[in-house]
Order: structure tokens, then sequence, then C-alpha cells
């Protein structure tokens, strides 16, 4: 199985911080299992004790706990790029569960491997540690739009930073996307019912700023959203993500370790 599957995960990692060529070829030499999963399949099951990493490299997944009573939050959203659960590479137990939300196809790592490389490696390992950091930022931004925010702001700020999230992993454009979640799973993300996230979507349709074709959402008034959602991308690190050209901009393109 060709390693440059892998290339995702270089990439992803080179947009936290820059990387050797040292670095890049131990990414590539990882011993990786590619496997497909089908929507709604665990990836992780609260209280398992984690073996492995799973890179998303397409489809979309989601972080979510449940309650004695079997009712669900969602926590978050992956997509394409994305490590679903790069915290069980040091947490010994899993403290909640991910699951696919579409078809999904994962290149998945052992935990032992992820371990050695980002301690062997330091650059690489700053870009994992740096990874999980901002997905605990975004973990804070959804505690608070689902325990401060009306039910209008809370769905369009998951509208904008889904805009945001795939326009930055080069998904798809800011202004037009395909929403990946069902109105159930919305509800289940903001803390709503399925019949209001339907209202508040059609609410913001029939206001002029988002338009609806299906799953597919045109936002027609960027401005106006995100001034309604309460926006702030700030909690996305967005510049945290060092594009190729930052790097010639500023000499950072290391072909090599350098040495004293």
């Amino acid at each position: 199985m060709s390693p440059n599957l892998l290339a995702p995960l270089v990439r992803k990692l080179e947009s936290r911080v820059t990387l050797y060529d040292e670095d890049r070829a131990a990414i590539l030499a990882l011993p990786f299992r590619l496997q497909t999963t089908e929507r709604e399949t665990y990836l992780v099951r609260e209280g398992e004790q984690p073996e492995r990493a799973c890179m998303l490299l397409s489809g979309f997944a989601f972080r979510q706990k449940v309650t004695s009573q079997g009712m669900r939050q969602i926590i978050s959203l992956h997509i394409p790029g994305d490590f679903v659960d790069l915290q069980g590479v040091l947490l010994n137990l899993a403290d909640h569960n991910v699951q696919a939300l579409t078809r999904c196809e994962f290149a998945i790592v052992a935990r032992n491997d992820i371990r050695a490389l980002a301690c062997t490696r330091p650059m690489v390992g700053l870009a994992m540690w740096t990874d999980t950091l901002i997905d605990a930022s975004i973990f804070r931004e959804w505690v608070v739009n689902v325990g401060r925010r009306d039910a209008m702001t809370r769905i369009a700020h998951l509208l904008c930073e889904l805009a945001r999230r795939m326009e930055a992993a080069g998904l798809a454009d800011r202004l037009r996307y395909e929403m990946p979640m069902s109105q159930e799973q919305l509800a289940d993300a903001t803390g709503l019912t399925p019949v209001h996230v339907n209202r508040m979507l059609r609410d913001l349709d029939r206001s002029g700023l988002i338009v609806r074709n299906h799953r597919t959402i045109v936002i027609r008034d960027w401005e106006g959203l995100s001034e309604l959602a309460d926006f702030n991308e700030n909690y996305l690190h967005l510049d945290q993500l060092i594009t190729e050209a930052a790097r010639i901009r500023t000499g950072t393109v290391p072909a090599a370790r350098m040495t004293s």
C-alpha cells in the first residue's frame, strides 16, 4: 500500500509548523491501515482503551457524549485532514464516542507509532500539540454556543464555522458548501429540537442571509450572517495555518534539518 496515502497528514501537520525533510519522511514511513466505514459506524467508544489514531482522509465524523437517559450531545465535527482521536495517543481511556457522519475513509495508525513519532521528531510533536489545542479552542466555543446564545444565533454560528473551516481546508468555498449534517444532527449539536432547527433555517432563508437547496448552503450575506451569529473566527486559530506562500515569503522552507 502506497505511503503517499499519508500525504494529507503531512499537509495537515505542515500547516501548523514548519517541517524538515526528515519529518516529512518519518510521517510518510508510518505503518498504517486503510479503513472505509459507513455512516454511523463507531470509530471510538467511550470507556475503551485507545490503541490507534484515525486520520480522516475523506468524509465527515463527529464526537459525541450520551447521557444515562440516552440523550446525545454532539460536541465537535471533523472534516478531511483531521485526526479524530489524537488525544487518545496519550490518554488511557476514551471519555467520549466518535462516529462516522458520512461514509469515511481513514488511515489507521497504531498509538505507539504516533507516540514514537512525536517523541523522536519534535516539530511533528509540536504540530500535533498545536492541533489538539485548536480542537480544545473549538470545544470551548461550542460550549458557549449551546449555553449562552439563542437558537437563531446558534445555527448561524455553526453555519459560519463550517464555512470557514472547509474553506481553510480547501474543501469548499466559504459562501457555498454541502452541509454534511442532518437537521436531527444539527439539533444534537446545538441543544435544540429538529423542529426548532428547521424553523431557524427557514427563517435564515427567508431573511435573505442564506439559500438552501437540499443540503447545499449558499451564504448570500456573509457580513450579515456572521454578525447575527456573533461569529469571531479567532477561536479557529486560522493564523496557525502556515501556507506555502508564507513559507517562501518568510524564508522558512527548510530542505533539511540544519546542523551546527
